[in-house]
């Protein structure tokens, strides 16, 4: 499989517009609060009915932070106070237990992911108390084959965390970095040094952590090309096996923090764009494999092996191995995807608790997909996830006539092929290297919501740019 970019500077420039992510389709902005909990329960139910059952994903949002990094978009509670994660876990145990009621005990948890915020605020006995808590009312693997993930701030971990961490079952990590340059940390209110990252790292390798990812962001004040090469120099060093290179959106009219970041000390566009650039080719040469949007991974790595396979999918915590499994989150602004539905629970901790405080679940809004929601889902995902469309393969699954039935879209898909972003055949749209980076303006084109509502033109208020 051919995994090569080519970085088209004049390409990039003339598509750098607003779009969703694409972590779902339908995106979160088709959410609405007729679909709420009665909804959400009779997916639940329903899903385990057949012959064959899916295994479980199971997220948590633990929305602690011990201080605020400005660049942040993620609901998030910023506190000293380390008593208040008791009740929102009291909380969260009661959420389990009604979920688990849900869902078949036959079904395994083949993925299980803490978010946050920052699952490593809590103390050594909640870590250990969740994860009891959540065997009880789910059957989680007990022989270490599972996805079993955290993100960890290093700044809130050391050796004897990461250790707890392994005990209580976790095989895999992300750990925040951003940036080791020390005028950027300061500009972003994240001061950590690298002996912190690669202290937990080591550790993490010591006890058998199976899998470290390093979170990374391109775009920050006072970031150039060459700084950001030396924070590179010092990763690829580290050898992780994953990597998440984040554009930063500065979006201060949404997330308040971003109003603490001076706009003049950002990279100019053009800079932003050379770092990227530069980036790319740093990461290649190294012999990471471009998996797609933000993501790097070694070749050997379960990412890079699912795209080759064609097993990979996208979900809310980005591209994931585990297709086959029903996604129920759990904590305050979760987002679950159950068979053809997405629900998403309460915003606040205030609604959270009252709504749980009354035996019922939290959910607030969702959707149901209908069956032009599945199949374009099924197109987008393809094209995110491996760059190529088999639409031969997508008639004789959906029962339909590609030409026909997506006249429109492949009439704009003329313009990006004559670009060079992508070849189409009849049989099968591939995506060139030069469409790469841009895969996200390319599942535009499929998104039906979009051109209905003209989302296009409102995109920069509801989305960040691709690049």
């Amino acid at each position: 499989m051919d995994q090569s970019i080519e970085f088209n500077q004049e390409l990039i420039k003339r598509y750098d517009i607003a779009g969703p992510r694409y972590t779902s389709y339908p995106t979160a902005v088709q959410f609405h609060e007729n679909f709420g909990e009665e909804e959400y329960r009779n997916f639940a139910l329903l899903s385990n009915k057949g012959d064959q059952l899916n295994p479980l994903s199971l997220y948590f949002h633990i929305p602690f932070c011990d201080t605020v990094c400005f660049y942040c978009g993620c609901n998030k509670i910023v506190t000293k106070d380390r008593q208040k994660a008791t009740p929102y876990l009291e909380h969260l145990y009661q959420e389990i237990a009604i979920q688990g009621e849900l869902f078949d005990s036959s079904r395994p948890v083949t993925q299980l992911h803490w978010g946050g915020g920052t699952p490593t605020f809590l103390s050594d006995n909640q870590i250990v108390e969740l994860m009891q808590k959540t065997g009880e009312h789910f059957t989680l693997l007990d022989n270490d084959e599972g996805e079993y993930s955290i993100e960890i701030d290093p700044r809130e971990a050391n050796a004897d965390k990461v250790r707890l961490l392994r005990k209580a079952g976790f095989n895999r990590m992300s750990l925040g970095v951003q940036d080791f340059d020390a005028r950027v940390q300061k500009a972003v209110n994240r001061i950590q040094t690298e002996k912190e990252t690669m202290e937990v790292m080591d550790a993490a390798r010591d006890v058998g952590f199976r899998s470290i990812s390093l979170d990374l962001i391109y775009g920050l004040p006072f970031q150039t090309v060459k700084s950001f090469e030396c924070t590179l120099e010092k990763v690829i060093a580290a050898a992780p096996e994953r990597l998440s290179i984040f554009n930063y959106a500065h979006l201060p009219e949404i997330f308040k923090p971003q109003r603490r970041i001076n706009e003049e000390d950002l990279p100019s566009p053009a800079e932003k764009l050379d770092i990227l650039k530069h980036t790319i080719e740093q990461l290649t040469a190294a012999g990471y494999i471009y998996i797609g949007m933000d993501h790097f991974a070694r070749p050997d790595d379960e990412l890079a092996i699912a795209q080759r396979n064609r097993t990979l999918y996208r979900n809310f915590q980005g591209y994931s191995t585990h297709a086959d499994c029903d996604l129920v989150a759990m904590g305050v602004t979760s987002i679950s995807m159950v068979g053809n539905s997405y629900s998403q629970n309460a915003k606040s901790s205030d609604d959270y608790y009252s709504l749980l405080d009354q035996g019922r679940l939290p959910v607030f809004r969702g959707v149901e997909l209908d069956a032009d929601d599945v199949l374009r889902r099924d197109v987008i995902n393809k094209l995110m996830c491996h760059f190529v469309l088999d639409t031969g393969g997508i008639e004789d699954q959906y029962n339909i006539i590609f030409q026909d039935y997506f006249s429109q879209e492949l009439k704009e898909l003329e313009v990006m092929e004559s670009d060079g972003l992508l070849e189409s055949d009849g049989s099968r749209i591939q995506i060139k290297p030069a469409g790469r980076l841009l895969i996200r303006n390319i599942c535009m084109v499929f998104d039906r919501y979009l051109r209905e509502q003209d989302l296009r033109n409102q995109g920069k208020k509801r989305f960040s740019r691709v690049i």
